[in-house]
């Protein structure tokens, strides 16, 4: 390893090959720092407006959608690890049309599978891959992985809060080998200081870092128009249809409309929390916060901070004050 300005640069695969110009490397790390100051992309300013214009998660994806078509990259994502730094996740996902997406493949994931990257990250510096498939021996598992996805380049950069390695984002070439300049890399981690906030932000947030134990939960992915966005089931408030989609409500107050039909979802939320409650309409049963039984107005379901509640219909009600417990 050598190197080239302020960049770290490995050129060839098999130890001992001397590096080639920097163009030609076969990866690079660099800190925040070593990207220089000039001027590059008003990514920043965009990530800033997605994530005040919507809640966390909805904005981070919108903003990985914006940035990775911007920056002319196939895929954008954003991965998270556990408090102990031992696995992760993907949870945020943006792909160009007619690129595949790969983001519920890796979830509950051991880092020893990302060991040659995470040396790099943990120390608080991006990679850029130019070439995957020259990778060195040591980061032979991770190579075997994006191989399997096409990608022919990835850019990856640390997310830090409070001091600690909490994510990744980053973009990957799939069409075509390409190298992101420092301009781009730099304003990635300007990118990545504000996810940082919008997502681990909250004294929440510290509160579920400080307990190692806790293990991932499954995450259902939200698709809709290329953009993926991984939530807990729990914090999904109810799932109504709209026509051959699903309109899903999450507790922070955002809505997604969901790809796939509310029939699909039946089965991929757990029947433990979740109940039909309407031929159009399933409800978390963890965040109903009243019901209302006149039967001039038909019964009616609250649901968190919803202003309006929903329609209850008589097959589902039997039911519903069995596990309401009324």
């Amino acid at each position: 390893m050598r190197g080239t300005g302020s960049w770290q640069v490995v050129a060839q695969a098999e130890a001992g090959t001397p590096a080639g110009e920097l163009p030609d490397a076969v990866y690079e790390a660099c800190s925040l720092s070593d990207c220089g100051d000039g001027p590059g992309p008003d990514w920043p300013h965009r990530t800033a407006k997605r994530l005040i214009q919507e809640p966390a998660d909805v904005g981070i994806t919108a903003a990985l959608a914006e940035i990775g078509a911007l920056a002319g990259a196939d895929r954008a994502w954003m991965f998270e690890y556990d408090a102990a730094l031992l696995r992760f996740r993907n949870t945020h996902e943006w792909s160009r049309q007619g690129v595949r997406s790969f983001v519920e493949d890796l979830q509950n994931t051991p880092v020893t599978m990302i060991a040659w990257l995470q040396q790099f990250l943990v120390s608080g510096k991006a990679v850029m891959i130019n070439r995957v498939a020259d990778l060195p021996r040591p980061a032979r598992q991770l190579q075997v992985e994006m191989l399997r996805q096409g990608d022919r380049s990835v850019l990856s950069v640390p997310v830090f809060h409070g001091g600690q390695l909490r994510a990744c984002i980053g973009f990957d070439a799939t069409t075509a080998a390409r190298r992101w300049p420092q301009a781009d890399i730099r304003a990635l981690f300007q990118c990545a200081e504000l996810i940082a906030l919008a997502r681990y932000g909250s004294h929440r947030s510290e509160q579920v870092l400080a307990d190692p134990a806790r293990a991932f939960a499954p995450l259902i992915h939200l698709r809709r128009q290329g953009q993926i966005i991984g939530v807990e089931p729990h914090t999904i408030l109810g799932v109504r249809s709209a026509r051959d989609y699903a309109k899903v409500w999450l507790k922070d107050g955002s809505t997604v409309l969901d790809l796939r039909p509310l029939a699909l979802w039946t089965g991929l939320l757990p029947s433990a929390s979740f109940l039909r409650v309407h031929r159009t309409a399933i409800v978390n049963l963890q965040h109903v916060r009243g019901l209302d039984r006149r039967d001039g107005n038909g019964w009616k379901i609250a649901l968190g901070q919803l202003a309006d509640a929903w329609p209850v219909s008589r097959p589902y009600r039997q039911e519903l004050r069995q596990r309401l417990g009324i």
